[in-house]
């Protein structure tokens, strides 16, 4: 293919579609193959299917109990893709992660329209693939989660913003389309999680303010009409979720977004956590890592490299400062990323920025590497070792062939080659390897061994709903239905008596003897399962008894 027809491929509407079509190949394996994962995206999806078995789509509940998510929009698009593409009597969770897989491909589209307006077609189509090939996009792509859709919105507005303030800073009117796309997309972000949109969006323009010295473009915004958008996209919810809930959901929602920014929960760490992990959910796109945001910053004077330093930058820190942190919280920062590596595409690039990419990138392929390997001695078994040699080589290829061409200065060759063994690599991690290894779902395991043993209620053989006592993942209730009892010994021994199956963890089994005991009922063990329950990070034990004494036992 010569280089004409290279340009002519990705052209107009096709550079964006290329970035969308490698975004659905990431995420399509783990969409179809992975199991519900616990705990936020079974809740989601949970939450999704009571609105969708109650015909209330105000208030997210999980059972009885309100969620206090601020992502009514996850939920009303998981609610019309399942009832398109599959039921809530299904309980198919590939049907509830459409919308995040279709939020993957629009972020990946989004990345390409802006980058290529500043670096043309090639380099922002390398871009957009770099972010859809990423790990933690792809991986996001397929949970049924608020992230990847918050990512395309929040690339869709910084788009069209960036298009604003270059009519700006160049002294041209503010096109009226844009504005209607930036404020359009910031609406949607508040629907899919809050105020984490807007929080990066005023974060940008103020580093913009500060930098440039000058904000009297940001007042041609459309400020009145933008904001009356907003209101009128959020309104509606906001004034029937307080009404149905006489204003106790908002009191639940802010306590909800305190914890997730760490004032309470598990997952605290250090500022620099994100810096330290980004190299390895980054990946493939690591290569050019560090030549980015070194180019990004030597051409900072530049439109377009200012942009993505000030969309990116100061949002990282408030990341970083913020106690509680996950992986994918910074994930609307990565098209900014994204962005750097376009620019870092358009510029030769020292041999110590080749090195130090080639280094990067090798140390991020041999900790998944590593990670695959120690996933398959602690939980696989010999036919797993399919996926950990595809895996391995397609990471260890992508570092040996990619590091050639860099050192040979071929550096999108380089990119592309890394960015499709990449892809490959995760699509045998999440199709493959993980979804197999059964000691690490639990919950999938009760599922299929309480069919085996006819003490499903589903199956019309056994009384309903099943208590379970000791493991309180969402994914039981996504799996056997919103009556599921989740609860404790006492729950489970009551069940016993009253003629439904119950499930047992060995740390409560003393005490639901006890409970069995004080009723005067009897239970009969039907089934084990050993598994892992990598929510709490310890081996967990379960029993599936049903009501009755064993068969030949003295009264």
């Amino acid at each position: 293919m010569t280089s004409l027809d290279l340009d002519r491929l990705i052209a107009g509407w096709r550079g964006p579609a290329l970035a969308a079509l490698v975004a659905l190949l990431a995420a399509l394996p783990g969409l179809i193959a992975m199991p519900p994962l616990d705990r936020t995206e079974a809740r989601f999806a949970q939450a999704t299917a009571q609105m969708l078995e109650s015909g209330d789509w105000t208030e997210p509940r999980f059972q009885q109990r309100p969620t206090r998510d601020l992502s009514p929009a996850v939920h009303w698009l998981q609610g019309l893709s399942v009832a398109a593409a599959s039921s809530e009597e299904d309980r198919a969770i590939w049907a509830y992660r459409i919308p995040s897989l279709l939020g993957a491909m629009l972020a990946a589209a989004a990345c390409v329209i802006g980058a290529r307006r500043f670096w043309g077609d090639r380099r922002g189509v390398a871009a957009g693939i770099v972010l859809a090939s990423s790990l933690v996009l792809s991986t996001e792509g397929f949970m049924a989660k608020p992230d990847a859709l918050l990512c395309a919105f929040v690339t869709l507005a910084m788009v069209a913003l960036s298009r604003l303030y270059e009519q700006g800073r160049d002294g041209e009117r503010l096109e009226k389309r844009w504005k209607l796309v930036f404020w359009a997309a910031l609406a949607a972000t508040v629907l899919v999680k809050g105020v984490v949109g807007p929080v990066i969006v005023g974060l940008t323009l103020a580093t913009l303010a500060i930098w440039d010295r000058k904000a009297a473009w940001m007042a041609r915004l459309g400020w009145v009409w933008g904001l009356i958008l907003i209101l009128a996209a959020i309104g509606p919810w906001a004034v029937a979720v307080t009404v149905a809930t006489d204003g106790e959901f908002w009191r639940g929602a802010s306590t909800q977004l305190w914890r997730s920014l760490g004032g309470a929960g598990r997952h605290l760490a250090l500022p620099g956590f994100h810096a330290a992990f980004s190299p390895l959910f980054f990946f493939p796109g690591t290569l050019l890592l560090i030549a980015g945001i070194v180019a990004g910053w030597r051409q900072r004077a530049e439109t377009g490299p200012r942009f993505a330093l000030a969309w990116l930058l100061p949002a990282w820190l408030m990341f970083e400062l913020t106690p509680g942190k996950l992986p994918h919280y910074v994930l609307p920062l990565y098209p900014a990323l994204a962005w750097l590596v376009a620019a870092a595409l358009s510029r030769n690039l020292s041999r110590r920025s080749l090195i130090g990419g080639v280094a990067l990138s090798s140390l991020a392929a041999l900790t998944w590497s590593g990670v695959s390997i120690w996933l398959l001695s602690a939980y696989g078994d010999p036919s797993d070792q399919i996926y950990v040699s595809v895996a391995v080589v397609c990471l260890l290829a992508a570092v040996f062939i990619g590091g050639w061409f860099m050192w040979n200065r071929e550096v999108l060759t380089a990119l592309m080659i890394t960015c499709a063994l990449g892809v490959l690599a995760h699509a045998a991690l999440s199709a493959g390897l993980v979804p197999h290894l059964k000691a690490l779902w639990p919950t999938r395991t009760l599922v299929r061994t309480l069919n085996r043993v006819g003490l499903d209620p589903r199956q019309g053989l056994a009384a309903g709903p099943v208590a379970v006592a000791g493991l309180s993942a969402p994914s039981a209730v996504f799996l056997l239905g919103t009556e599921t009892e989740l609860g404790d010994a006492a729950a489970a021994a009551r069940a016993i008596a009253e003629g439904r199956p119950a499930v047992v963890e060995d740390r409560v089994r003393d005490a639901f003897n006890a409970a069995l005991s004080r009723r005067g009922a009897k239970a009969t063990p039907a089934g084990a399962v050993k598994a892992y329950d990598f929510t709490r990070g310890q081996p967990i034990s379960l029993t599936i008894y049903r009501p009755g004494r064993p068969a030949g036992a003295r009264p």
